[in-house]
């Protein structure tokens, strides 16, 4: 019989795991203390379990972590680290230290459904949903685990097309048997998934990141399939109804293409669309994948569009790119060829 996995499991859960067994209730909190907090790797190392419920446990249950299989290192320090998944997959997952901050973007799928004209994880397709636990496992057996201040939820795989697992891992990770973080430590990206955003901002508290990277429609949807189910319109007017001028932050990822969407009308188009909305945008440089004829804009450019929003009441930063030798920046993650897919 296939063993379960323990990492990823709420306490709630994991007193129900103890009372399925016959354990006592408190089991439950003390596996969570093992696993969230003691990062164990077996389930024999919860030593105040006693011998003969961790044999119970380990009957049925495994704690679920695997350690990465490769990993590669920038030059300016930024690590792409490729995890296997509890089913037999494979997801990449890149460690950025900066300073006193050290970021991690995590995975939420291997591959992806919305096959964005910019991106090779959209290249890669759709080969499945990652647990709960192997998201945590993404932090848990990083081996810069302890150096983390900050997650971002963007890379592999659209977060809110596997929400519940996405949901399940924010929870643990933001809950006091959990990791003990700060929700304002998290950011979940999305290219605008409406129904599921509304859901994610009812039920978490994590920062949101929507993937805007043109503010016309009809070009959207040729760089963003999406947009023909889901126009980034109507999700500007859901996030309306929220509040992000305290603490929660939203910000738009925009990606500048040469002669795409660095002219002066996308500037004042995007200005107009997110005009009266607390936010910020991030002015992403765009990294060349085969095949595209899409190239990034000039220095001048993503200057001058950063100038106009921020003249605009709209504050606008020009992200650094890091990783991109490694194959590591925004918009490079893939798995395909670790897969046998073709690229």
């Amino acid at each position: 019989m296939e063993k379960e996995t323990l990492l990823g499991k709420t306490l709630t859960e994991l007193r129900e795991v103890a009372k399925s067994l016959g354990l006592p209730a408190f089991t439950g909190g003390q596996m969570a203390d093992w696993l969230y907090r003691r990062h164990v790797t077996s389930i024999d190392e919860m030593t105040n379990i006693s011998k003969r419920n961790r044999a119970l446990l380990s009957e049925r249950y495994e704690v679920g972590r695997f350690a990465p299989v490769e990993s590669q290192h920038s030059s300016d320090g930024t690590v792409k680290y490729l995890f296997p998944t509890h089913d037999g997959h494979l997801v990449e997952t890149v460690y950025i230290p900066d300073g006193d901050r050290a970021t991690l973007c995590v995975s939420s799928q291997v591959g992806c459904k919305m096959h964005c004209a910019f991106c090779q994880t959209g290249r890669q397709g759709f080969e499945g949903n990652l647990s709960a636990g192997d998201i945590l496992n993404q932090l848990s057996s990083l081996p810069e685990s302890d150096t983390l201040t900050n997650i971002v939820f963007m890379g592999q795989g659209e977060p809110m097309d596997n929400l519940d697992a996405v949901l399940r891992a924010t929870t643990v990770l933001t809950s006091d048997y959990g990791w003990a973080w700060s929700p304002r430590r998290i950011t979940v990206s999305s290219v605008g998934v409406k129904g599921k955003l509304q859901r994610f901002l009812e039920e978490s508290e994590c920062h949101v990141a929507i993937s805007l990277h043109t503010p016309i429609s009809t070009q959207r949807a040729q760089l963003m399939p999406v947009e023909r189910a889901m126009p980034i319109s109507e999700v500007v007017d859901l996030l309306r109804h929220y509040d992000f001028s305290h603490q929660r932050r939203l910000s738009f990822e925009y990606i500048v293409f040469g002669g795409v969407n660095d002219t002066p009308l996308h500037a004042k188009e995007t200005a107009k669309l997110l005009r009266g909305l607390h936010c910020r945008v991030n002015l992403i440089r765009f990294h060349q994948i085969p095949g595209s004829e899409l190239h990034g804009a000039s220095e001048e450019r993503m200057l001058q569009l950063r100038d106009y929003l921020t003249s605009h009441g709209i504050f606008t930063t020009i992200r650094a790119s890091r990783g991109e030798d490694i194959q590591a920046a925004c918009g490079l993650l893939t798995t395909a060829k670790k897969s046998g897919l073709p690229t």
